[in-house]
Formats: C-alpha cells, sequence, structure tokens
C-alpha cells in the first residue's frame, strides 16, 4: 500500500517525492550497474550506425531542455525547485546546490524537475506556502507546466533555421537528377550515371521531370539525340539514340531509361528560410495531431499487432525504430537529413506533452485552467486531484500498450 501510494503521488507530483540518499547500499550497485548497461548500449549504437547515436544524443538533449524550462519559468515565478534529475530509477550520482538537487539517474527514459505543492497530493512543508506552485497566480502556472512543450517547438525552429540556412531545405529545384537508370536501356549504353544532372535534351533545356519526359517522348523512338549533362560540376554531352517506351508498345514514344528528380536541397537566407520553417512547422503540427490520434487509438494499436499487412505509417514506435529509421536516413542524407528527424520528434513530443490528461503536462495546464474557471473573488478553488487517479490509471496504462506495441513492432517488422 505504501509503495502504491507513493507511485501515486509521485506520479500526480510530477518527481520524487522522497528523498533517497545516493549511496544506499543496494541501490546503489543496482544504479551502477544500470548505468553501466545503458553506457554499453550507447557504445554499440554508435559502433552500429553513428547517426543513431546522433538522434539518441540530440534526444537527451532534447529532453534536458525540456525541463530546463520548467526550471527556469518556476524560478521566475518564484516557485521553490528542490530536484533537477536526468533519468529516472536509482540514483547515479547527486549534488546540492542552493537548495535543489542536482543529478542523474540510471534509466535513461526521460527526466524531471521537482517543484513543491502541485497538488493536494503534494504536502508543503511549512513556510513554503508561499512559494508553492499551486499558491502562484494561474498566469504563472500556466507558463511554467507549457514551458517544457514549448522549449520542444524553439528545439524545432532553431534546428530547421540551422539546416534550412547551412545544409538547405529539401524542395523542388530547376535541376534534374538521375537517381535510376535501367540495365541495358540507352542512358546506361550512354555512360549517364547516378548523380548526373541533364540540363538539355536535343537542345531544350530541361527544368522539371515533367519536361524531360515530355521532351524524350516527343522526340520519338530511333531517333538520335544529344543530352547535355552536368558531372562533378564539369557539363558533358553524350548522343543517344532512343528506343520506343517498353510499357508502351507500338506507340513510338521514346525512350531513355532513367529515373529522375528534380527534389534537393537549396540553402535559404535568414528571412526566406525562417519564413519557410513556420510554414513548415504549421504543416508538421497538422500531421502531428492527426498522427497523434492515429497512433493512441487502441483498435488501430490491435490492427498494428494482429495484421501484418496493415499500414506501417499509422503503427507506434519507440526509440529503438526511431533510431533505425534516423540511421538509415543519416546514411542517405547525412547530417542534416537526421537533424530533421530530430525536429520533427521535438514537435511531436510538444504537442503530444500537451495532451489535456494526467500525468502529461497538459493534465496539469488542465487543472489550473479549471481550478481558474471555478474561482471566484475572494475564493481559490483548488482540485482534489486524488479523484483524477483512476483516469490517470487508464492514461498510463494504454501508455504502457502503447510503449509495448511500438517495441514489439520494431523488434519483429522493422521498418
Amino acid at each position: 500500500m505504501t509503495l502504491y501510494r507513493s507511485f501515486r503521488d509521485e506520479m500526480m507530483a510530477g518527481g520524487a517525492v522522497g528523498e533517497t540518499p545516493v549511496d544506499q547500499g543496494p541501490k546503489r550497485s543496482v544504479a551502477l550497474t544500470s548505468g553501466l548497461v545503458i553506457l554499453a548500449l550507447l557504445v554499440w549504437l554508435g559502433v552500429t550506425n553513428v547517426w543513431s547515436l546522433v538522434l539518441v544524443v540530440g534526444l537527451l538533449v532534447s529532453v534536458f531542455l525540456h525541463e530546463v524550462g520548467h526550471f527556469v519559468t518556476a524560478g521566475w515565478a518564484g516557485m521553490k525547485r528542490t530536484q533537477f534529475f536526468m533519468g529516472f530509477g536509482p540514483k547515479l550520482w547527486s549534488m546540492t546546490r542552493n537548495g535543489v538537487e542536482y543529478g542523474v539517474r540510471a534509466l535513461p527514459l526521460g527526466a524531471f524537475v521537482r517543484i513543491v505543492g502541485m497538488n493536494n497530493l503534494d504536502p508543503v512543508e511549512p513556510g513554503d506556502e508561499a512559494v508553492s506552485y499551486s499558491s502562484k497566480p494561474y498566469r504563472w502556472r500556466l507558463l511554467v507546466i507549457t514551458a517544457g512543450s514549448m522549449m520542444h517547438m524553439i528545439i524545432a525552429i532553431v534546428i530547421m533555421m540551422f539546416v534550412y540556412t547551412t545544409g538547405g531545405r529539401y524542395q523542388e529545384t530547376n535541376e534534374v537528377k538521375v537517381f535510376a537508370i535501367t540495365e541495358g536501356s540507352p542512358a546506361e549504353r550512354a555512360g549517364i550515371e547516378l548523380g548526373d544532372r541533364i540540363s538539355t535534351i536535343g537542345g531544350r533545356s530541361i527544368d522539371s521531370v515533367g519536361e524531360l519526359s515530355e521532351t524524350i517522348g516527343a522526340i520519338g523512338a530511333g531517333e538520335r539525340v544529344t543530352v547535355e549533362f552536368v558531372r562533378d560540376g564539369m557539363t558533358a554531352a553524350v548522343d543517344v539514340t532512343l528506343i520506343e517506351r517498353p510499357s508502351e508498345p507500338g506507340s513510338g514514344l521514346g525512350y531513355l531509361g532513367v529515373g529522375t528528380d528534380n527534389w534537393d536541397r537549396s540553402e535559404l537566407g535568414i528571412v526566406d528560410g525562417f519564413s519557410h520553417v513556420m510554414g513548415d512547422l504549421w504543416t508538421g503540427m497538422g500531421r502531428t495531431f492527426s498522427g497523434i490520434g492515429t497512433v493512441v487509438n487502441p483498435a488501430n494499436q490491435w490492427e498494428q499487432l494482429t495484421n501484418s499487412e496493415a499500414d506501417p505509417s499509422k503503427r507506434p514506435t519507440t526509440v529503438v525504430g526511431v533510431t533505425k529509421v534516423a540511421g538509415e536516413i543519416g546514411d542517405r542524407d547525412g547530417f542534416y537529413g537526421v537533424m530533421e528527424v530530430l525536429a520533427s520528434i521535438n514537435v511531436f513530443v510538444g504537442l503530444f506533452n500537451l495532451l489535456p490528461l494526467l500525468p502529461f503536462d497538459g493534465g496539469h495546464a488542465a487543472i489550473a485552467t479549471y481550478e481558474r474557471v471555478r474561482s471566484r473573488r475572494g475564493r481559490e478553488y483548488r482540485a482534489d486531484v486524488e479523484k483524477m487517479w483512476p483516469a490517470t490509471v487508464v492514461v498510463v496504462t494504454l501508455l504502457m500498450f502503447l510503449t509495448f506495441t511500438g517495441l514489439y513492432l520494431d523488434l519483429t517488422r522493422p521498418f
């Protein structure tokens, strides 16, 4: 019963309520063992695919900055903070400065900042009433509790600005690049290679995939045509005899045998970059809202578990799956591709954390808003969060099911 109450109170308070010495015998050894295992996993991840490690490090930094958002705004609001920990579970290390215990715990599954007096299940020591979370005006409580999600949005904006202005935004360009060549095709026989950028065909400038297809089709099968392209910054030209399009026998349409696209990274200036960041962020938020509704749906989770043909874009995933995908994107697009994945994860986490349910930050924001609506002049209303515990159990159970579903799929049916 004591363990149950401790778990309930810590879940509702958003952090460890009791103080546990860092050097407590068995717990200390468990913490050290867990820490060494996590370190070994990180080393293994770095050896397997360095881009996966880059993403994991980025996620840890994002989690840290999330808590910095809570910590800093709580200080602005005059709230008492007692703990700032990276990770959960047994303590690996801690120190105390100015009444705040800073430290690292064994399981890197998140982080927390302990602010006293989050609700009626979080007792306030005598003398701390004026510096508790619940004693502060609504505007301060709302700022503090949403600061973590706002930090995720800031992280996403900074990352996207960095990518767009230094590596470029992935968008349509007027350069047509070869990404595939059909075996035995006129293009292969002429020596056209992957990565070549086709500039003209038969003297006609080519600025899009549609223009290329239209031009080749209009020239017709059996015709000899000059194809100009850029390779490694140098312009070259080859004469190619087109054949008939295999997919349309008897049509007489010309066929070169290349797969092309005109998408590539284009570096943007600060003003243009910021404009595109805001537009892409807005679009990404809309997709995230839609994705959250799909992923958390138990019916969808069951479909994903029982149907191997289920749409993979609707399946839940975990850090295991995300790091694998990031590794593959990194191998293809390099550092900037991984940074875009990290930005999208920050958008997802920032919005997901605002769901108006405990134990999410959005649940605490909903409680603060409800208390503000119920309060009258001269009388502050305070909600009894113990009544919300059954609903919180349902949410936590759904999250656990979501996590295990995602982990099972990541291991048995990788993307």
